[in-house]
């Protein structure tokens, strides 16, 4: 409901997320692109909470069946800070089409410049990424852009470190200067996202791609992001990377991108020689106030 993903998206910045992606469901649970559920999330979240500036990300595909004015007429009414923009058509889920038609992408590329939305350029294959750069030419895109590869998805492209790699040099190749985000569905959930920090990238988590991160000890379900351990050769690649910034954030539709010219929307980082551990900036500020508590009551003691 509107009431429960306003607190999750308040919840998921008060854990350190930068930007939420917001999805909507109708009353029986389904996606929906209703307007007013957007509109009530929205007015339900700057009532509530007035000193959250999360970037809201609208999605523009949260009903298969949706018409193309209800994928837009949100981003014209609410003028929300990103939208998504999926690049291209596929077959959805093996089960039906997902229709991006030319058409479609002109007139939304074109709407949301005039709206000043930055669009989020959902890639689910290389050939997306090709489509992108032919409407960055037109003058439909605008630079710099910014792309979510979106890894493991039925019918896009498989998720692998190769893959990913492969994704980014295509990006670089047609559309150099972009940033970019990457998620893993499923089984490649989290070698997507260590591979993203690997390589420098933004990451993407929340309960569109990954339901969960795993159990604790007593088989509850972890859905809290926010603090994931490298272990390994791998936590080295990401020790080098570390200085781009990386933000994983708490459970929620949502996704999180860092900003490597604002140094204020960096996170902490505790880096050790095989153990590398992402905390947002409050969870590092937290930490260091604990300490600094311990320390003040040993001297008073």
């Amino acid at each position: 409901t509107p009431e429960e993903i306003s607190e999750d998206v308040y919840a998921c910045w008060k854990a350190g997320a930068a930007i939420a992606h917001l999805h909507m469901r109708d009353d029986e649970g389904h996606g929906t692109m209703d307007k007013e559920k957007f509109r009530k999330t929205v007015e339900l979240l700057r009532a509530n909470h007035p000193d959250c500036d999360i970037i809201l990300n609208m999605t523009t595909s949260g009903d298969l069946n949706a018409t193309e004015e209800t994928r837009q007429i949100h981003l014209k009414e609410l003028r929300p800070e990103m939208g998504s923009y999926d690049c291209g058509s596929m077959n959805w889920m093996n089960s039906g089409l997902f229709i991006n038609s030319p058409k479609f992408l002109e007139e939304l590329g074109k709407n949301m410049q005039e709206w000043n939305v930055k669009p989020e350029i959902e890639a689910f294959d290389p050939g997306m990424i090709a489509n992108a750069a032919y409407y960055l030419k037109k003058g439909v895109l605008k630079a710099p852009l910014h792309f979510q590869f979106c890894m493991g998805c039925a019918n896009g492209i498989p998720g692998s470190l190769k893959n990913l790699i492969f994704m980014k040099e295509t990006m670089e190749s047609l559309c150099p200067g972009s940033t970019w985000s990457c998620f893993g569905v499923g089984h490649c959930a989290l070698e997507m996202l260590y591979g993203a920090v690997a390589l420098g990238g933004h990451i993407r988590v929340g309960m569109e791609d990954n339901v969960v991160y795993g159990k604790d000890k007593d088989g509850n379900k972890l859905t809290d992001f926010i603090s994931i351990k490298v272990r390994g050769p791998l936590a080295e690649r990401c020790a080098a990377f570390a200085w781009k910034g990386c933000k994983l954030a708490a459970a929620g539709d949502f996704e999180t991108i860092t900003f490597a010219d604002d140094p204020q929307r960096q996170p902490g980082f505790l880096i050790k020689a095989s153990d590398v551990e992402f905390l947002s900036p409050r969870k590092a500020e937290d930490a260091a106030q604990a300490v600094e508590g311990m320390s003040a009551s040993e001297d008073a003691a």
